[in-house]
């Protein structure tokens, strides 16, 4: 696909070593940059191609000396300063860094320490218990270095759907106007909208099958082709992510849907409910004897099974069937329904877009208000503001909003939890504010007692209106943290503050089971916040609301649903 990817990681790891060096402002800079070339809705090579270095500094946080260095990485696929850093610092950066935990600073003191050099390395001198000795490190660390290193092989080979959701949709389009389809959609996990992806399934009808499979082999996203045959093949993306295709009837499409949808435990499910009801259920269709009673729609097969239609992101087995036999599915809601959204960062805290450029976006996706939700606190995160920097970023939000086209802005802040629950932010100063988004950022490691106090003793102050990524996760770096989260959910709920579905890919938090936990067993609200720090980021509000109809949520259930009169009505404001 595009070098996008490419030229994040590379930037990302520019800003690590330049940080060992102790440089000053360097690392933000290159961060920011790779951050917006992450979210592009474009590839970087087209954009350079439209015009070179002038159109790439278009790119948010990207100026004349980023420009140079991504043009020589689109051009060659390297960069010879990110060569020279890495000289200065032997070891593997990337693969260190990526263990929950370990920053550069402490990769390099296991470097001078130990020798360390990559995550093998690591893992052997932590099993041979040396970690516990080298400074700073103790034995609880080295145990959860241990258990971050399983993590992050675990979750090897899978990616953030909100990172490759845009490039699925874009490939799917190219085929429709490539190849001779009647029909083509995305299956497997990307249509069950799960956070992550091990790689693409697509399905397609037409009349000439050999065309479309000689055009998918084709494309130019094609890094290599594994199989080719008459109805499917197999080719692994520039990515790395392999994606197969396949071809079927029109009576077989729905039946074929269906099974390439899954999941797993839900069609196997299905094919026990259809032998006890006499039929045989397979990619083929629905069969009574040797005749196919149902294939060519999903609703159909439902339907011949005895009950109602199931949307895709339900199909996980948890509860769903029985639900769509007693004809009690929620009826859950649609990206069209969203009307704002609730955690934006500008470039007044770590965002790299200005407030009225992330204001326009956000008008340009047809919204009706959107919160900007800088960081604010005392913590060094992302250069929090403190209360004379709030009082100056209210009155930015208010200007920005009379050139902004029509959108609504509310001055908003997302404060840290301290470790004792309390507020980096006084309680007078965030009341001033139209919406505010508490989140926890350091001490994650708290016995589930005292997490749990935390978090309650923040949505008792009166002070917030909705907790941030409240289980802390990272996919693929960090587990989520121990509290009672019924507890949470509880005070939450009775206390009339939200929770954040936070829809930025690597977070995916609050996800579906706790969703539906806490929207069934205790009533609890819902934001939807893409924690957007570009403009390009507003686009995972696709997979957010993706991950609210995991969660079983219905229009009802999510603020964002509410019109900026409803919504200004239940904030006071």
């Amino acid at each position: 696909m595009s070098k996008n990817a490419l030229a994040a990681r590379i930037f990302f790891e520019v800003a690590d070593f330049l940080e060992l060096e102790g440089v000053a402002w360097k690392p933000v800079a290159y961060r920011n940059a790779a951050r917006s070339i992450e979210a592009l809705d474009e590839a970087v090579e087209d954009v350079y191609a439209r015009g070179g270095e002038k159109a790439l500094k278009g790119i948010p946080g990207v100026g004349d000396a980023i420009a140079k260095k991504l043009a020589e990485i689109i051009e060659t696929g390297k960069l010879k300063y990110h060569a020279e850093l890495k000289k200065e610092f032997p070891f593997d950066m990337e693969s260190l860094t990526g263990i929950p935990g370990i920053g550069p600073k402490k990769a390099k003191k296991l470097f001078d320490a130990l020798g360390v050099k990559d995550r093998r390395g690591l893992r052997k001198a932590a099993l041979a218990r040396k970690v516990r000795g080298v400074e700073g490190f103790d034995e609880k660390t080295e145990e959860n270095i241990l258990r971050g290193i399983e993590l992050v092989e675990k979750s090897a080979g899978r990616v953030p759907l909100g990172y490759v959701l845009h490039d699925v949709n874009q490939l799917i389009g190219k085929m429709k106007r490539l190849a001779p389809v009647t029909r083509i959609i995305a299956a497997g996990s990307t249509r069950r909208m799960k956070e992550t992806i091990g790689d693409i399934d697509i399905l397609a009808t037409s009349s000439d099958p050999k065309g479309v499979m000689d055009a998918f082999t084709a494309l130019p996203e094609a890094g290599h082709v594994v199989a080719k045959g008459e109805t499917r093949s197999t080719i692994t993306l520039k990515t790395g992510l392999n994606c197969d295709l396949r071809v079927v009837s029109e009576d077989e499409y729905g039946s074929a849907l269906q099974y390439l949808t899954g999941s797993k435990e839900h069609s196997v499910e299905l094919r026990k409910i259809a032998i006890s009801r006499g039929l045989k259920l397979n990619e083929y269709g629905v069969f009574r004897g040797g005749k196919r009673v149902a294939g060519k729609t999903e609703e159909g097969v439902y339907r011949a099974l005895g009950m109602d239609y199931i949307e895709p992101e339900l199909r996980e087995l948890n509860g769903e069937i029985k639900a769509a036999q007693k004809h009690e599915l929620p009826e859950l809601v649609g990206l069209n329904e969203i009307r704002g959204d609730f955690h934006v960062h500008s470039d007044w805290s770590d965002g790299s877009s200005p407030i009225l450029g992330m204001a326009k976006a956000a008008g340009a996706r047809g919204y009706e208000y959107v919160a900007i939700t800088d960081h604010a606190g005392k913590l060094k995160i992302a250069g929090g503001l403190d209360e004379k920097g709030l009082e100056r970023h209210s009155a930015a939000v208010e200007e920005a909003e009379k050139e902004a086209g029509g959108i609504r802005l509310l001055k908003g802040a997302e404060v840290d939890i301290t470790k004792d629950g309390g507020l980096a932010v006084s309680a007078a100063a965030l009341k001033r504010l139209d919406f505010v988004v508490a989140s926890v950022h350091s001490n994650f490691n708290m016995p589930e007692k005292e997490m749990t106090a935390r978090y309650v003793k923040a949505i008792e102050g009166k002070a917030v209106h909705a907790i941030g990524h409240p289980g802390c996760r990272e996919i693929g770096a960090r587990n989520a943290v121990k509290a009672d989260f019924g507890k949470v959910y509880e005070a939450a709920a009775g206390n009339g503050v939200f929770l954040e579905i936070n829809a930025f890919p690597t977070r995916m938090d609050l996800w579906d089971r706790e969703i539906k936990r806490a929207k069934y067993e205790f009533g609890a609200q819902f934001v939807l916040g893409t924690d957007s720090h570009n403009e390009g980021h507003l686009r995972f509000m696709e997979t957010g609301v993706g991950m609210a109809r995991r969660g079983w949520a219905e229009k009802q259930d999510l603020v964002n649903s509410l019109s900026f009169k409803e919504l200004s009505k239940k904030l006071g404001i």
